[in-house]
């Protein structure tokens, strides 16, 4: 092994302190929040600045409150039903629209990149994407959270990428043994591209997971609301009494500052949990998807 210069050392030091202070940066307003949504809450109300330990006595009486409200049970409910449908539904089209793309000799495949490329650059707007929400029936239905934004331009490009760096020789052979495009898209191709495919489903699930802005606009009725909606009224709006309506008015606002930590540590959480089990296939996807020049 090649010994590092005295250069290559200092860049490592200089790297290995600055990427250490970006994580410190990046976890400490959630630490914040996780310390302030079990700390007493007279005490919170009296304090400010970073939250370091909880304090006074810990205590899970804000989570207890959002809890004891059937609409976050419901929004939760919602969201993991619209990340869920929506990831599987985007995963499919892209795969599908990857494919096609990376095909080489395909009659369509340049004109529909194309046309993909051109969808990353103008888009018809709000007004436009109402009108055909509306014209199809979808306003406040499951549907116009799952469909106006279950594929991206991005994610189509970064998969055909990576599609385009399988070797022609393995799509070859099956060809001539014969192979249909289906078979060899679901047995030649999806078999080495689990990287990727699991970075897809990860910008799909966290893509989805935080949308409320389509919720806000498409639909009205309260049992369809995902959770970043209800999260969005009570830390913006501070409507904490009629979202904790099922609970007692003198405990709502005494626990006010905690049922606004307790909400955005519930909505975050999933997604701390599922990323560890997909960061394996994150670098390696994201480099083998990129665009090379």
């Amino acid at each position: 092994m090649n010994k590092r210069t005295t250069g290559e050392k200092i860049f490592a030091v200089f790297n290995t302190i600055f990427l250490l202070a970006l994580c410190v940066i990046f976890l400490l307003p959630v630490w914040h929040v996780a310390m302030g949504s079990i700390s007493d809450p007279l005490k919170v109300a009296a304090t400010s600045g970073l939250y370091i330990k909880p304090l006074g006595t810990p205590t899970l009486g804000g989570y207890k409150l959002i809890f004891q409200n059937s609409n976050i049970i419901t929004s939760y409910g919602n969201t993991i039903f619209y990340v869920v449908t929506s990831t599987l539904i985007g995963l499919v089209l892209n795969i599908l629209a990857a494919y096609v793309m990376s095909r080489k000799g395909l009659l369509i495949g340049k004109p529909f990149s194309l046309f993909v490329l051109f969808t990353m650059i103008f888009n018809g707007g709000l007004i436009p994407t109402l009108v055909v929400v509306y014209n199809l029936g979808m306003i406040d239905t499951r549907w116009a959270v799952i469909l106006p934004g279950a594929v991206t331009a991005f994610n189509i490009i970064i998969m055909r990428t990576s599609f385009q760096e399988i070797p022609s020789e393995m799509i070859e052979a099956a060809t001539i043994d014969g192979a249909s495009d289906f078979r060899i898209l679901t047995q030649v191709v999806l078999p080495v591209s689990k990287a990727i495919i699991a970075v897809i489903i990860l910008f799909y699930g966290v893509q989805h997971w935080n949308e409320w802005f389509n919720a806000s606009i498409y639909l009205r009725d309260r049992k369809y609301f995902p959770l970043q909606l209800i999260l969005r009224e009570i830390v913006l709006t501070s409507t904490e009494n009629s979202i904790v309506q099922d609970a007692n008015a003198e405990d709502v606002m005494i626990y006010r500052p905690l049922i606004k930590y307790a909400t955005i540590m519930v909505s975050i959480i999933p997604m701390m949990i599922i990323y560890p089990f997909v960061q394996k296939y994150f670098v390696s996807g994201v480099m083998i998807g990129a665009v090379k020049g």
